[in-house]
């Protein structure tokens, strides 16, 4: 990945250093010669500060966006414990929860022991991702994604599950979202911070094989539901629903989140997280009548290419898979499909000098936003 930019301004100047890193191909498709590449690049990302000039352009940023909020940049639905021990006793539970624990506690091994683990403090990972969409398709149409996808790269900074900073870069429209420990926030260049309802929550993307030690303190609390062969894969699922004070935390007056599921399959062989789904039901409130119209969102994560990094198993990529679906109002139901691919190119643990100023949220900031995170 590219982390310099030449300075073309002064011939014997520094180079300058990316916010984000961009992918080799993402930048090979800027021009013909490195000088045209970064010259688009620099023009590129200077047309994010300006509103779209053309509905062809600016239907293609709206695009952008959409695969940024939805795949890019998902919460989980609950609040990850980190002051919590890991390795939690198994009686006193049902014989589902205690099963739970029971396969939390050897993912906890397989990811390296609760010592190392428990040793992570903060940590910082660099990565690439190729993304794509369909059209909206009605009823069970086949849904065939649109070209070969946009490529991009991101940043990825944490302190604890509640202390998070993402920059993340895609045909050079980025985004930027965090949380400072009391709100979570989302920031394009073209619109106003804002902030997500209810109490602040991780990225997705670290329980996407990231952090083990908050995936493990998440599932701690999960139940066994059964098996499912997984890539060939024996796995146990353990089952995690958000409860109700959660979701009324999350709504407003013209939506109201029915529910949000999330389910993990480790592998019986190996202990690690092989696959890690959500979905959550959200209702659009009529003004009268009994005319809502509802959208379910399903995510699908394959985790794959697991490989240790001072003493901890890291998953470096993997797929993920979104489907959103519309019914409801007496309309036809619509329903679409993105993609999200992802390499993992550089992770560090114990940052020094990652104070709670990374983590500022921006001045801009506009609370109790209607726009929820995810």
């Amino acid at each position: 990945m590219r982390k310099l930019c030449p300075n073309f301004d002064q011939e014997d100047g520094l180079d300058t250093v990316l916010e984000v890193p961009i992918p080799e191909e993402m930048f090979t498709r800027m021009g013909s010669n490195a000088a045209l590449r970064w010259q688009n690049m620099r023009m590129l990302m200077k047309s994010n500060n300006k509103s779209a000039s053309s509905p062809a352009v600016a239907g293609r940023h709206s695009e952008l966006q959409l695969l940024l909020n939805v795949v890019g940049s998902p919460l989980i639905p609950l609040q990850v414990q980190c002051g919590q021990s890991i390795n939690r006793p198994i009686k006193d539970c049902s014989i589902q929860a205690s099963t739970a624990k029971y396969i939390v506690q050897q993912y906890i091994a397989a990811t390296g022991g609760q010592q190392a683990l428990n040793s992570v403090n903060s940590m910082y990972a660099i990565g690439q991702v190729k993304m794509s969409a369909s059209e909206f398709h009605t009823g069970d149409e086949n849904m065939k994604n649109r070209g070969n996808g946009e490529i991009g790269g991101f940043v990825l900074w944490q302190k604890n599950p509640d202390l998070w900073y993402l920059e993340l870069v895609v045909s050079g429209c980025k985004l930027s979202a965090g949380s400072n420990g009391k709100v979570a926030w989302r920031q394009f260049a073209t619109q106003q911070s804002h902030a997500s309802r209810g109490p602040p929550r991780p990225l997705r993307r670290f329980l996407q094989g990231l952090d083990p030690r908050s995936t493990a303190n998440l599932f701690s609390d999960a139940i066994c539901i059964g098996e499912k062969l997984i890539n060939n894969e024996d796995c146990f699922i353990l089952k995690l629903e958000a409860n109700p004070l959660t979701l009324k935390a999350r709504s407003s007056d013209s939506f109201e989140i029915i529910h949000h599921t999330l389910w993990g399959y480790f592998s019986q062989r190996t202990g690690l997280l092989i696959q890690f789904e959500d979905s959550h039901l959200l209702r659009m409130n009529a003004g009268k009548g009994d005319d809502s119209v509802f959208w379910e969102t399903s995510m699908e994560s394959l985790i794959e290419d697991y490989r240790y990094i001072d003493g901890i198993n890291i998953a470096h990529g993997g797929k993920t898979i979104v489907t959103l679906f519309r019914y409801g109002a007496g309309a036809a139901s619509h329903k679409r499909k993105m993609e999200e691919t992802w390499v993992i190119e550089e992770v560090d643990f114990n940052i020094w000098g990652l104070s709670m100023d990374c983590f500022l949220p921006p001045s801009d900031l506009k609370e109790n936003s209607e726009h929820a995170l995810g």
